[in-house]
Order: C-alpha cells, then structure tokens, then sequence
C-alpha cells in the first residue's frame, strides 16, 4: 500500500467522523435517543483511531538505530492493533452496554427529527468516506476479492478504514432501524434493540481487525508472487544454480527481509561467488523493489539431501518448498 493512497483514506474518514460525532451527540442531547448516544461515541472512536493510523504512519519513518537495526516499520502494525483494541471496548463494549440499559428501562424518543435527520446526514458522510477508502484500494486489490484484500495486505490502514467505514454504515442502518421502529411501535426497547445489535456489529468488527493485524505483528512471510519472483531473480543458471532454502520476512509493510541458501559451483573461487551474490542481489532488488535487507549464504547442492525430501528442518541441502498461496 502506497502511504500517500493510506493517508488519503484516513484523512478522509477522521474529517466524516469529526463531523458525524458532533452531529450525533448533539441529537441524542435533544431526542435522548441511546442509539445516537451508540452511535456517537462509536464515531469519536473511530476518530480516535485515525489518529493512531496517522501517529503510527509518522512513527513507522523514523530511521534505523542501533537498538532498532531494521527500523520502526511494524510501528504501523502496532497502532493498527491498537485500534482494534479501542473499536472493541470504546465502541462496542459501550454499544453493548447501553443497549441492554435501554432494554431495560425504555423511554420514548423525543424530537424524532434530530436522530433521523443526523441518520441521514452521518450516511452521505460515511459514504463518502467508504467511497475514498474503496478508491485508494482498488488499484491494490486488483484481481482479488474484497476478503482477500483485507487478509492478504501487508499495509494495515487501508482494510482498516474499509472495515471501520463498513461497520460505521450498517450500525447507521441498524441505528435508522431501531430509531424508526421506536416511533412508529411508540415503544423505546427498539432503540436499544438497534443499540445493541450495533454493539455486537463492532465487536465482530474489533475482533477481525485483531486477528489481521497479531498475524501481521507475528511476521508475515512475503506473498507467494513475490517468493517466486525472488527464486527467478536469484538463479543465473552459471554460478548460482538452485536456491536450498528461503525465508522472508516483512519488516514492515515496504520493507521485506529475505534470508536464503543459495547453491553455488564447487569450483567457483571466493571471488567469483561474491560477485554472483552481489548481482543476485541486485536482481531480488530489481524484481522484488521491498526487498531491501538481503542475506544469501553460498553453499553446495546435495543431491543426496534433497532426495530425502522438502522439509527445511531435515534437509539443509535440500530444495526449498514451493511458496503456496495463503
């Protein structure tokens, strides 16, 4: 992900979100419906939580130090679980709770045209938001599918505004439901039934968002194209003739760590290894542009050894796995 498309998005859904909160507090102030009340402090999260994008989008590019030899990249995965975190007991554990306050002491609406009128606005506002967010994702995304986009990105921003904003537009409509239904049964249970089925909606939400982003925070391998582009670069059919065994690592989510056993000739001398790494480094760079911390170890192909089979453990000299897609 481009951080200028990521930072895009996320300006765009902080200023909805500014506006949307204001606006939704100000109407639960006047018709003391809980849904608004939901649903406001589920926008002022969720603008709290661009600001952890933005802060960690402007950590992750201090550079490298001694402590921190390969950088501050996965700074962005840390804030990105941190808003996980607060989508899950800010937005839904509150939604939650005064959804099953309201269900058990309801009230009817007063002012209907403040909650409706603010639904209607806080839709056309999330809207746009998810409109921006779709835009900066689709040149990422794409031939894959909206839930392979969200699994399979390494920059976490970007399917985060997208879930944030997806959540924010089906809890307005469960919100415009439970509202509606309050004023036209003249019964208040349904404004807290619409409180918390949004509640349970960010929390499904919060607890995606944490599972996509520990995987990230874990390491991530690079994506199966990118191995193989990695494999094609490396061997030069002359002196480099098979790769033994890779690793690669995302430092962060432009920047990717690649760690390999390369097979050379027996009788190449040191000097004409070192210039066959030198240039299939050159090539991983050229073919792989993230890949920017390379370590490749010479070593002899063993025919022996890889007949004993592809597992990496048992067989130092044997061929490394096929990269799968996952």
């Amino acid at each position: 992900m481009s951080a200028s498309g990521g930072t895009k998005a996320i300006v765009a859904a902080l200023g909805a979100n500014l506006a949307i909160a204001a606006s939704k507090f100000v109407a639960f102030a006047f018709s003391g419906s809980s849904s608004m009340l939901a649903e406001g402090v589920h926008s002022l999260a969720d603008s709290g939580n661009q600001a952890l994008l933005l802060v960690g989008g402007k950590k992750a590019q201090r550079e490298a130090t001694p402590q921190h030899p390969f950088g501050y990249g996965r700074e962005r995965y840390i804030y990105a679980f941190l808003v996980s975190i607060v989508l899950f007991s800010v937005g839904g554990m509150f939604a939650i709770y005064e959804g099953y306050e309201k269900i058990k002491h309801p009230h009817q609406i007063e002012h209907w045209y403040w909650p409706v009128g603010v639904l209607v606005f806080a839709i056309i506002a999330e809207g746009f938001s998810f409109r921006t967010a779709i835009k900066e994702s689709n040149p990422l995304r794409g031939e894959h599918s909206w839930t392979e986009f969200v699994r399979r990105a390494k920059a976490p921003e970007l399917p985060v505004v997208l879930l944030e904003d997806l959540g924010a537009l089906v809890g307005l409509i469960l919100a415009l439901g439970g509202v509606g239904l309050a004023l036209l049964t003249d019964d208040g249970v349904w404004d807290g039934i619409g409180t918390l089925c949004i509640g349970v909606l960010l929390v499904l939400i919060a607890l995606v968002l944490a599972a996509e982003t520990k995987s990230l925070l874990l390491g991530e391998a690079a994506t199966a194209e990118d191995v193989r582009k990695i494999e094609a670069a490396v061997v030069d059919g002359d002196t480099v003739t098979h790769v033994i065994h890779m690793r690669t690592l995302h430092l962060g989510p432009e920047e990717l760590l690649v760690a390999a056993k390369i097979a050379v000739q027996h009788d190449d001398t040191a000097s004409q290894v070192a210039t066959a790494i030198n240039a299939a480094e050159a090539r991983i760079r050229t073919a792989v542009p993230i890949a920017r911390v390379i370590y490749l170890e010479p070593d002899i192909y063993s025919e022996a050894e890889a007949a004993k089979g592809s597992d990496r453990e048992a067989t130092p000299g044997g061929p490394a796995p096929h990269p799968t897609e996952h």
